[in-house]
């Protein structure tokens, strides 16, 4: 995968993922864990983050701007990685078991690969396909 197509790919999933979070919250309002103060303005701000961080991802003219955005996105992911676990622990506690085990086990394993595809595709780095420098190199 090139990173231009990692860009397209991130940009068109968090610029949905940021409309669905404005205009539909409920579902993610299920899934914020109680420790989270005002868990509606969270779940607009968040939908507001993915927007931005689309926006500054696909823009052609600014790398430090991309870059911003990719390192922006990959802690987004990182920091609403509890509530993906929170809503399994939520799936497992129903008697019909929600999503299931199928769903949520490769979700959250998905996680650290959207943190590090955030990171390259905002050209943030370039591990591991940079080549390393021999010590003729350096």
């Amino acid at each position: 995968m090139t990173r231009t197509a990692a860009r397209l790919l991130l940009t068109l999933f968090y610029a949905v993922a940021g409309y669905v979070h404005l205009v539909r919250p409920g579902p993610f309002l299920k899934i914020v864990p109680d420790w989270v103060p005002d868990p509606r303005l969270v779940i607009l701000l968040t939908g507001c983050a993915e927007l931005a961080g689309a926006a500054g991802l696909i823009q052609p003219w600014s790398g430090a701007l991309r870059k911003a955005a990719g390192v922006g996105l990959a802690l987004y992911a990182l920091c609403v990685w509890p509530a993906n676990f929170h809503h399994m622990a939520l799936d497992m506690a129903r008697p019909d078991r929600g999503w299931g085990l199928a769903y949520h086990i490769p979700r959250l394993m998905a996680q650290p690969l959207i943190i590090w595809l955030a990171l390259w595709a905002g050209e943030a780095t370039n591990w591991p396909f940079a080549r390393r420098q021999s010590d003729t190199d350096r």
